[in-house]
């Protein structure tokens, strides 16, 4: 069972969410206080728990087809867990979204819910939002994007051009790369009736949609104030690790897993970078 559990809340993607959270709340508050540590335990763990746990309660029938499926890139859930994962999904979070709502205010709330929102309708039965084609993407990035906009409103942050263009380019990241992740998946959401971006428009239009908004991305990132937009060079090992599919059939998107595979080790270089950059940023922000 933990290992079920522990393999349900996707260990290697923690930092995706946890990461965008403490860097906002950090960067705007310049202070680590008990907010940052429980903010940035919830959306390492309980929020990664809910949202992927759902995930597979409810696409156990498609998983079964999925022979990706097993592993750290997607748990597939004995049924006998289902009830307990749901259950827990909601337990383990709520001491943490009721602390959460306590030291926060009205628009942190709201950003607070569109996320919740966004993890829930993905995939629970009857909103299904990953069945939605692009829709699919666009809810896929909220998940990433939302816990930096929420650790941003919890500090109350001031919203510039830049940050607007970051945030953005966050967006675009998000949905390029859950476009790209789609592809690898195309037979078997197909052969069990799952609709995605990836099944309508097929592989190769998907691919190449990937790479249009990593490139997007990179390129609003130039409109940041130095050293950040040192960060557009990050978007060009993901548009490189894409560039291989470009002329992917259907017929052989399943061959898309490698480049998903080095996806996942190549948000940790990322986020490496990202941080140093930071790190520059409030050196220089300090001296001035």
């Amino acid at each position: 069972m933990i290992r079920a559990l522990f393999l349900t809340s996707r260990p290697l993607s923690w930092v995706n969410t946890a990461f965008p959270f403490a860097a906002a709340y950090l960067m705007t508050t310049q202070a680590v206080d008990a907010t940052l540590i429980i903010g940035t335990l919830f959306f390492l763990i309980p929020y990664n728990f809910a949202m992927y746990g759902i995930n597979d309660v409810f696409d156990y029938e498609s998983d079964l087809r999925n022979p990706r499926k097993g592993g750290v890139e997607g748990a597939l859930l004995d049924p006998k867990w289902h009830r307990l994962v749901l259950w827990l999904s909601g337990i383990v979070a709520l001491p943490f979204v009721v602390y959460l709502v306590v030291v926060g205010g009205p628009a942190s709330w709201i950003a607070l819910a569109v996320s919740l929102f966004a993890v829930v309708a993905y995939s629970a039965k009857g909103l299904r939002f990953k069945e939605r084609p692009f829709l699919d993407s666009l809810t896929s990035a909220t998940h990433f994007v939302s816990p930096a906009v929420y650790g941003l409103l919890l500090a109350g942050a001031t919203f510039t051009s830049g940050l607007y263009a970051l945030l953005a380019a966050f967006f675009l990241w998000g949905a390029a790369s859950h476009a790209f992740g789609a592809v690898q998946d195309v037979v078997a959401d197909r052969e069990g009736g799952i609709g995605s971006v990836a099944t309508v428009i097929g592989s190769r239009r998907t691919v190449r949609l990937s790479v249009t908004l990593y490139l997007l991305a990179g390129i609003l990132l130039l409109a940041l104030p130095w050293p950040g937009w040192l960060a557009a060079v990050l978007a060009v090992p993901y548009v490189v690790n894409a560039l291989p599919w470009w002329r992917v059939t259907d017929e052989t998107a399943p061959t898309a897993n490698r480049g998903w595979r080095r996806f996942l080790w190549l948000n940790f270089v990322t986020g490496f970078a990202v941080t140093m950059l930071l790190i520059v940023y409030a050196v220089l922000s300090c001296l001035c």
